[in-house]
């Protein structure tokens, strides 16, 4: 226990970081589950306090965007796998590295209190002004739970750009590098931009509601839109820290499982990753589009949303090229990437129209959004995360994971997600508005509502199959062989499994002609 503690290596706080990330995914689920129970039928079903549907909505969505997508992405794989791709013994900074952990950790602690105090926080993952002002609830919560995940996402960027742009293996260059480490310096030099705005816009909050300022109280002079431009200048741009880690995974397991190399390398890094960097940060006004936003603005916004799409069909097409004549395995890890195209293109396809102003006075604020949110980002992210979790499996764990149970997993996960998210869309564009306690004025949307119900009921089985696999393969699993997938990735091929202290027996050295996705040649060296 000491060890792992007080430890500053970056597999074992890679782990610490999956850990801390799945607790708050399975209470951020818990949520989701009460959510859906109470929307089940007309008229209270689990509780006649609104406010209480309040506190399950402001943890589910924190809890997941916060806690879990980017924790997991950015947290447990960029720790664990990037010294290991690039060559290098350890990250930049290991004790920094402990630290961004240990904030993460009391990050998770101090949202988890919030069911252990009289005022839980019920401002959603947003926090908008006024209601985040003038509400009983504890907002102060929700701000430092913000601050803390903050600080810890921005000493990980510190830290690991440094670590790849100093600590990469002699004689490997910048397009020698896998497409996930490409992808999450993306992400981490996005965090180093945007977060700073998120911390300034929440803490001028905790002014307004306890320190007497009105930076977003009209009546003083404030302004609430002032906010809501801030809060989204981050927090679109935060889609982009999970989705291009996200694609990172998938490219990662389909090159592997497809023995290919990943189709349009350097398209997808420069004109796939690195352009959303560039134009993530033009395009945050489409939440805004009912806000009162001058039509100029909106105007030009809808062409960014519209304009983004291109670096992200790139990063798609990427994705399906490196399947094309592949000599492809469909295991778990497989099965889970491959469903990322299905679910990213239902929700990429959803998010069209949404760009596009006078569709979005429509649907905005309707349950065609929130559906169209969990497929582009939410659902597809996560089975990214399963994705990953069970293709490297045998490299944390050195046994291999059920593949009975995680194919059982996975369709019970699939059929769930689809049966919860797939019937919103209809019933967004007949009008059923977001957040909504009750639908009492709507009650030819409860059928609809059940089966969304039920779906979630599967969705919960699936996700106490998919960590019962884990728990018990990690302990029982048959012993892995040291490269299972028969990668040429340097974590498969360098190292043992789990690697020890120092990633590598003898420090690697790499070629001018050495590829992670050199499948048919033999220049890759092994242990």
């Amino acid at each position: 226990m000491k060890e792992w503690i007080f430890t500053t290596d970056h597999k074992r706080i890679g782990i610490m970081y999956l850990v801390g990330s799945m607790a708050a995914f399975v209470v951020a689920g818990i949520m989701a589950l009460l959510i859906r129970l109470e929307l089940s039928s007309l008229g209270p079903t689990l509780t006649d306090n609104a406010t209480n549907y309040n506190v399950w909505l402001y943890f589910h969505g924190a809890a997941m965007i916060l806690a879990f997508l980017i924790p997991s992405l950015t947290g447990f794989f960029a720790n664990y796998l990037i010294p290991l791709m690039i060559g290098a013994p350890d990250v930049a900074f290991p004790r920094i590295n402990a630290f961004s952990i240990w904030l993460f950790y009391v990050a998770i602690v101090l949202a988890l209190s919030a069911f252990m105090v009289p005022d839980p926080p019920d401002v959603m993952w947003t926090g908008y002004p006024p209601y985040s002002v003038q509400t009983t609830g504890n907002t102060s919560m929700y701000v430092f739970t913000v601050h803390l995940l903050g600080f810890s996402s921005i000493l990980g960027a510190v830290n690991f750009l440094c670590t790849v742009i100093y600590m990469r293996a002699p004689g490997m260059g910048w397009n020698q590098m896998n497409f996930f480490v490409w992808a999450t310096l993306a992400a981490f030099v996005i965090q180093l931009i945007f977060i700073p705005v998120l911390a300034a816009a929440v803490t001028l909050l905790l002014f307004d509601k306890y320190f007497g300022t009105a930076f977003f109280n009209p009546d003083a002079g404030g302004d609430v839109l002032l906010y809501q431009n801030l809060f989204w200048f981050y927090s679109h741009p935060a889609v982009y820290v999970i989705l291009i880690p996200a694609v990172g995974v998938v490219a990662e397991v389909m090159a592997g499982m497809a023995r290919n190399p990943i189709f349009n390398y350097k398209v997808a890094v420069y004109g796939g990753a690195w352009a959303i960097v560039v134009l993530g940060s033009d395009v945050w006004v489409h939440h805004l589009y009912t806000s009162g936003m001058v039509d100029w603005l909106r105007i030009g916004m809808m062409v960014t949303t519209l304009i983004i799409s291109i670096p992200v069909g790139l990063l798609m097409i990427s994705l399906v090229g490196t399947l094309y004549r592949g000599s492809i395995q469909y295991n778990t890890a497989m099965l889970y990437a491959i469903s990322v195209l299905f679910l990213f293109l239902i929700g990429g396809l959803t998010g069209i129209p949404l760009a596009m102003t006078s569709i979005t006075l429509h649907l905005a604020e309707t349950y065609f959004v929130m559906a169209h949110f969990h497929y582009v980002m939410a659902v597809s992210a996560t089975f990214a995360v399963f994705s990953g979790v069970y293709y490297w499996f045998p490299k944390m764990t050195g046994r291999m994971a059920n593949e009975t149970i995680g194919k059982l997993g996975f369709v019970l996960n699939f059929v769930g997600i689809n049966l919860t998210f797939w019937p919103l869309f209809s019933i967004g564009v007949d009008g059923m508005p977001r957040r909504y306690f009750d639908y009492a004025m709507f009650p030819e949307f409860e059928p609809t509502q059940k089966m969304a119900t039920m779906g979630a009921i599967i969705i919960a089985l699936s996700m106490v199959v998919v960590i019962f696999n884990w728990v018990y393969s990690a302990i029982a699993g048959v012993k892995a062989p040291l490269n299972p997938w028969g990668s040429k990735s340097m974590e498969w091929t360098h190292t043992q499994s789990p690697p020890g202290a120092g990633n590598f027996p003898t420090p690697p050295t790499v070629s001018a002609d050495w590829s992670p996705y050199n499948y048919g040649k033999h220049t890759a060296q092994t242990i």
